[in-house]
């Protein structure tokens, strides 16, 4: 165990250099999972919107009026 350490303490820059790709990579990961979540959301939401158009229940330019409203509230959220 004491060799260990001695070898940890000798490169202790390759543990600090590990554990800050680690750190990148983790948020990375949880970024490209959010991103991807968000885009299925928002495909789901058209879907829902084209299906109602269908069925008669909204007309096309209120569709097109809810779709452009959630895109301009997406660009806030960002800004």
């Amino acid at each position: 165990m004491e060799h260990f350490l001695d070898l940890l303490d000798d490169h202790m820059y390759v543990v600090v250099v590990a554990l800050i790709c680690s750190a990148v990579l983790a948020g990375s990961v949880i970024r490209a999972v959010t991103v991807v979540c968000e885009t299925h959301s928002r495909e789901r939401s058209r879907r829902e919107i084209a299906a109602y158009i269908a069925e008669g229940s909204l007309s096309p330019e209120q569709g097109e009026r809810v779709i452009r409203a959630d895109v301009n509230a997406d660009g806030r959220r960002r800004s």
